[in-house]
């Protein structure tokens, strides 16, 4: 293996050479990582002359055209680089630019007057690179550019204007403090729901949380999951980020459950009210049965829709009609993609995803799926259906948060990736690698490193196709909150890559284009009205900690991890932009941080490399138990606290680290409806598949006992008379 033109082909294909651990120490990349990457990217390395012709290949597609695919401008001037071959160097030329809004600019220049950055040969090709300065004053948004040198047209740019920071609602640039609580939307209960959170449960939520004050509901992601093997359950893991779960529909909501008298039959029948019974009674989510319910009334209801809607081209149908239109190709694919799933299970006994299928039906363009399309259009109909319905039931949750008064009402997340047998993989073979996975390398919660069963996508594809798609998903995901979490934001800059097959500590950063993700996160951020923050824990580079707050993106601070070796940090040292808490999904309960359960679990679920880490964890667990009471007592929280770290979790240091975190300068502070509960199980053990029963675990109460409990509404009236909502006009 040449190794050192295997560094200069990884090196442009985006591929680091080191990194610093979570340690601070540089570790170097190793060659064979970089050459498993390549091949997952399809660069053809087998011998030496297919590295030379990758080489010579990849060179030509970065240097030989004039322009970049995509170029990000902060302020309302411009500017870009181009590669001019020096035979041209001298030359007449003259730039385009139509407008995002309407409208044309133009001007004139010579290249000789454009100043030199560099000057050199690539593939045997005199180059040389200047600085194309446009002064024209352009608006946010997305511009394109096309240049003539010396009357032919020789290439063209996407210009993404970006404002100047992301947006803000009034009440938060004013200076007020939000509060909100993190609802994993699936685990709550009701007396109502059929056995999963829905969206009805959604605005019970907001109905009781807005009068108390609260500024947002957060969520899990919402995404799309395959409603053909619904265990696979994972919120993080998407069929597709641009769709919705459609399990989260509240079926008695749809209009359609009114006058649909096969509908209201079947829900009547002794077996199926037996099953819903159970469904609702079971601490975990049963997905299988929820979804065999709710489709099989929900197929009865789109029989209903047709009939009286769609025949006669009532209003209703037309709105309908309206969202398919929209929505284009790709709802027209996702509805393919499940209605195909569901149907070769059913009839096949294929396993779902994609990959399982038979190969004629992998391309969505093939004669294969064109021949299911003409003959299933009633089943694709129904998936289209499904959409329409769990869009509008989210759209009305989000309304009726802003109706009642909360500044943000719906906080969403975007997770950071899709499955790799999913729809948004199918519909877009060639973005994304499937011969790697994304996740992240070691670090203190899980020293063996993540791998994440995802496949990334690819960031020269991404710069080709000029965002494109990144901005589809950003602007999709945007279009029903107030606010956006990005899961691991550092994704817009770099990804841990491992080879397929490999394990997670062996792999490698592979490099995104920062700064035009940043410029398109910013204008869709504006046009939605929607604040972004970012979840930046684990390893973070310091390019991501610069950027973040020079365009606005908020941190996202977890009160667990705000220390160093001595002390927590006081609440008044927490950044103002950011969104704060006291634990995550992916986290010990507060309760079970402070019982220590979370290390027995870890360690009955083989999660440590060996015996002595945990017990080292257990070690430096009961010293932060002891700097976190330290800390409270600092803030004079120290009344009915536990004496000594060893003591018993109680609702009051509960209440007391709420407190604290609700004192904090964090313009943003969100509290986990667990933790209110004081409950000990957690909804996900990263590191674990079947061994613990992820993304299934209920509430252990049901809503409306929620409501009325009073350590809970205690609770809440203390975070809201720290953080009172403030106006409109930001007083």
């Amino acid at each position: 293996m040449d190794i050192e033109s295997i560094a200069r082909l990884a090196r442009l294909h985006g591929i680091g050479d080191a990194y610093h651990d979570y340690r601070g120490e540089l570790r170097y990349f190793d060659a064979t990582v970089k050459a498993a990457l390549l091949r997952a990217m399809g660069v053809a390395i087998e011998d030496p002359a297919a590295v030379a012709g990758a080489l010579r290949g990849r060179e030509l597609g970065c240097w030989a055209r004039w322009l970049p695919p995509v170029v990000a401008a902060r302020a309302a001037r411009v500017g870009l680089d181009l590669n001019v071959p020096l035979a041209d160097a001298a030359a007449d030329f003259t730039w385009a630019i139509e407008l995002a809004g309407g409208g044309r600019r133009t001007g004139t220049g010579r290249l000789g007057d454009c100043p030199e950055i560099w000057r050199g040969e690539v593939a045997g090709t005199a180059l040389s690179r200047r600085r194309l300065e446009i002064p024209e004053d352009l608006p946010p948004g997305y511009h394109e550019l096309t240049l003539a040198v010396s009357g032919r047209e020789v290439g063209s740019s996407r210009i993404i204007v970006s404002p100047p920071e992301c947006f803000e609602p009034v009440q938060i640039r004013g200076g007020g403090r939000l509060w909100g609580l993190a609802v994993q939307l699936y685990t709550v209960r009701s007396r109502d729901n059929w056995g999963i959170g829905d969206f009805a449960d959604l605005e019970r939520i907001i109905r009781w949380l807005a009068p108390l004050g609260a500024g947002f509901i957060g969520l899990n992601p919402l995404h799309a999951l395959a409603p053909a093997d619904p265990a696979r359950a994972s919120p993080y893991s998407a069929s597709s980020r641009r769709f919705l779960n459609v399990l989260y529909i509240a079926v008695p909501r749809v209009e359609e459950f009114a006058t649909c008298a096969a509908a209201r039959r079947r829900c009547e029948d002794e077996d199926f009210r037996q099953r819903l019974a159970r469904c609702r009674a079971d601490s975990l989510v049963d997905y299988p049965t929820v979804a065999a319910l709710k489709l099989e009334i929900l197929a009865l209801l789109h029989e209903d829709f047709r009939v009286r809607h769609l025949a006669n081209g009532s209003a209703r149908a037309r709105e309908f009609r309206d969202y398919v239109t929209a929505e284009g190709v790709a709802l027209d694919r996702h509805a393919c993609f499940d209605a195909l799933d569901m149907h070769l299970r059913a009839t096949r006994g294929t396993e779902s995803g994609w990959q399982n299928w038979p190969e004629e039906f992998r391309d969505p363009g093939g004669p294969a799926v064109e021949r299911f399309r003409s003959e299933h259009a009633a089943a694709i109909d129904f998936q289209r259906y499904l959409q329409w319905l769990a869009h509008r039931q989210l759209d009305e949750a989000q309304r009726l948060a802003r109706e009642l008064g909360m500044p943000i009402g719906l906080y969403g997340d975007y997770a950071v990736g899709a499955s790799p047998s999913g729809s948004e993989t199918w519909a877009d073979r060639d973005g994304y690698r499937l011969g790697a996975e994304i996740g992240a390398p070691p670090d203190p919660l899980a020293l063996k490193g993540q791998g994440w069963g995802i496949p990334p996508q690819d960031p020269v594809l991404m710069e080709e196709r000029r965002l494109g798609d990144f901005i589809d998903l950003i602007r999709a995901n945007m279009r029903h909150y107030g606010a956006l979490r990005l899961d691991h934001v550092m994704s817009l800059f770099r990804l841990w890559w491992v080879p397929a097959g490999g394990s997670p500590a062996q792999g490698a950063y592979v490099h995104y284009p920062l700064y035009p993700q940043l410029a398109a996160l910013t204008v869709e951020s504006w046009r939605e009205q929607c604040l972004v923050v970012g979840e930046d824990l684990g390893v973070v580079p310091e390019e991501m900690r610069r950027a973040m707050p020079e365009f606005g993106v908020y941190h996202y601070k977890v009160l667990l991890f705000e220390r160093d070796h001595a002390h927590y940090r006081r609440p008044g040292e927490i950044v103002r932009r950011a969104l704060a808490t006291v634990t995550t999904h992916d986290m010990p309960t507060l309760r079970s941080f402070w019982e220590g359960q979370d290390i027995e679990l870890r360690r009955a679920l083989g999660l440590y490399p060996d015996p002595e880490s945990a017990d080292r964890v257990a070690q430096e667990r009961e010293r932060e138990r002891a700097m976190l009471l330290a800390a409270l007592r600092a803030e004079g929280l120290a009344p009915s606290l536990p004496a000594a770290p060893t003591e018993p979790f109680t609702a009051d240091l509960a209440a007391a680290l709420h407190a604290y975190l609700s004192r904090s300068s964090a313009a943003l502070a969100a509290v986990q409806i667990e933790d209110l509960l004081g409950m000990v199980d957690p909804v996900n053990v990263p590191g674990t598949h079947l061994e613990y029963p992820n993304w299934r675990r209920k509430l252990c109460a049901d809503l409306e006992d929620v409501e009325r409990h009073p350590e809970v509404a205690q609770a809440l009236a203390a975070i809201a008379r720290e953080r009172p909502r403030a106006s409109a006009s930001g007083g």
